[in-house]
């Protein structure tokens, strides 16, 4: 699935390694997310919210189907991530501008889940959306 096609479609965002920290780029994308109309789920291991969302452990504490998960975590965690990912029914696994990871994008693959790496969801949106004005 193209990345146009994955973006129109999602509504619901969870995002692994959302910062708390203002300064931080997860929270940027996160904070546009939201403009965009997007529901986010913070994934951190601390925090209770972020944002004034809920904040989860883990993807299978989410009672809600996720679209697209993101991941603001170094390249090796995706190993890990997508099998939940997979577990959970997530229709995208999304590493952000600089995360690659080899073995989880064929695991992807193998299981029907969309894999975005390298690309940072916030440039995408807004190229989708500058293309749509033309």
């Amino acid at each position: 699935m193209q990345i146009y096609e994955i973006l129109k479609t999602a509504k619901n965002i969870a995002i692994v390694g959302l910062s708390p920290d203002e300064s931080k780029v997860s929270n940027a994308v996160a904070k546009f997310l939201i403009k965009e109309g997007f529901r986010i789920f913070p994934i951190y291991p601390k925090e209770d919210e972020i944002l004034g969302f809920k904040v989860y452990r883990n993807l299978s504490e989410i009672d809600e189907d996720i679209d697209i998960v993101v991941m603001f975590r170094k390249g090796e965690f995706a190993t890990a991530l997508v099998e939940d990912v997979i577990k959970v029914g997530a229709k995208t696994l999304w590493l952000q501008l600089g995360i690659t990871n080899k073995a989880a994008k064929e695991r992807a693959k193998e299981a029907g889940v969309n894999f975005v790496e390298d690309r940072c969801i916030k440039i995408e949106l807004q190229r989708l959306e500058n293309d749509i004005v033309k």
